[in-house]
């Protein structure tokens, strides 16, 4: 694996909810109602007890805590940085009925699983003789690989990149999670023994179907989303993809010299993290420019608050036509006002001067990657799966982004774990 850069861009972000003393911890949990039907538990995606971790930590048992989260999710340290538990088990807090603080279930997650990070709390089982090729090492991939070894099942995992965690660690916004944090966790997953890393290596162009299916006895795909979605001009000095520039400031140092203000094309949650993120880096003016207005946009409102208060402004109803030029390089973004079916207006066109433009309107698929796998169906760019991630290939199986389009680290997390539960059924005989 490659090392972590030691000068980063994203450095300069400082923690956006930093780490609860054990005071603080032990106040918080034991606010909680340790409700016996807890509806945080069901909008979970990887459903821990939640209840019974707080339960811990307000007995001081953190260890406990850290064992009962990890159990469940075994990314749980960045899922209590990453996940919106605004929208999720926060936001199902039985306090908001009552009209009180609900609890902070995300900070106390972390609390639990930041104390006792250098813990192995899981060995694998008993060889089987049984391997497993899971392709792409981001959050899918690292949980179905860590849960199939505790089955005692071999894995190789095939990474196109040089640094393990995938979107965790190229593409998170740093005051949630820093790239030396997620490749620690990372390394904490395969440090259970008995997973092979192969970084540098594209599938199907590196090794084929055909070469994985023969080496091993399952193969899990869990790679993620391809390329920022292109707008016809945007090869012009000055525009870039979203994830490329979010990869560029947590990967090394982007060169923001002479950029006073910069547009960011979308509206949802990637287009707010790029917001941010140039405000943080000292843009001194940042607009949102988006095609519908601030009641339909995807991204997350409490995100959108948040950028407004560090300084954002909006665009809305602003359909992109194309970029201006002034001496070889991007000077404004061309616009024209949309209609309630958020289609430009003849008459309406405008230009919004900038140095810098980042497009953040979505990424490619790779579904199209798995297409020589005989007996495996793509819709819609994305993989066709049942409940648990099978293919219609017998030892094929798919989770996170190229099986869900694109949801939370989360997501990817459960979909990633019941494949690993699915693929030992079918390697011990019994589905």
């Amino acid at each position: 694996m490659e090392r972590v850069p030691a000068e980063r861009s994203e450095q300069v972000f400082p923690d956006g909810k930093p780490l609860y003393t054990a005071s603080q911890a032990a106040v918080e949990a034991n606010r909680c109602l340790m409700c016996h039907d807890a509806p945080c538990i069901k909008v979970c995606p990887t459903s821990i007890d939640i209840p019974g971790f707080i339960r811990k930590i307000a007995t001081g048992n953190v260890e406990g805590a850290a064992r009962t989260i990890l159990t469940s999710n075994i990314l749980g340290q960045s899922c209590a940085r990453v996940c919106p538990v605004e929208v999720l088990c926060v936001g199902d807090c039985v306090y908001n009925v009552l009209e009180v603080p609900p609890i902070q279930i995300g900070r106390l997650q972390r609390y639990a699983t930041d104390t006792f990070e250098d813990t192995q709390f899981f060995t694998a089982g008993t060889d089987t003789g049984r391997s497993v090729a899971v392709v792409g090492g981001g959050p899918a991939g690292l949980a179905a690989a860590h849960r199939l070894r505790r089955f005692g099942h071999r894995v190789t995992i095939y990474d196109a990149g040089g640094l393990p965690g995938g979107l965790n660690t190229t593409g998170v916004a740093p005051h949630k999670l820093k790239v030396d944090a997620s490749v620690a966790e990372a390394e904490r997953v395969l440090a259970i023994g008995g997973i092979d890393w192969v970084g540098g290596v594209r599938v199907p162009d590196d090794r084929s179907w055909d070469h994985l299916l023969t080496q091993h006895d399952a193969v899990f795909v869990g790679m993620g989303l391809g390329a920022d979605t292109p707008l016809p001009g945007d090869d012009l000095p000055g525009v870039i993809g979203a994830t490329a520039f979010i990869a560029q400031m947590k990967l090394g140092r982007v060169d923001l010299a002479g950029v006073q203000r910069a547009v960011v094309v979308g509206g949802g949650n990637t287009a707010i993290d790029v917001v941010r993120e140039l405000l943080g880096l000292g843009v001194e003016t940042v607009t949102l420019v988006y095609r519908g207005d601030e009641r339909t946009m995807s991204g997350y409102e409490h995100e959108w608050s948040a950028a407004k208060e560090e300084g954002a402004s909006a665009a809305w109803r602003a359909s992109p036509l194309g970029f201006v030029a002034a001496g070889g390089r991007l000077s404004a973004l061309r616009v024209a006002a949309t209609g309630p079916d958020r289609r430009p207006l003849p008459g309406t066109e405008r230009v919004i001067p900038c140095e810098l433009a980042v497009l953040a309107i979505g990424q490619g698929k790779l579904g199209h990657l798995v297409s020589a796998i005989p007996g495996v169906e793509v819709r819609n760019g994305v993989i066709v799966t049942d409940a648990v991630g099978r293919t219609g290939h017998t030892r094929v199986w798919a989770g996170g982004d190229c099986r869900n389009g694109g949801k939370e680290v989360v997501n990817a997390v459960a979909e990633g774990r019941d494949a690993a539960e699915s693929i030992h059924e079918f390697l011990m005989g019994r589905g």
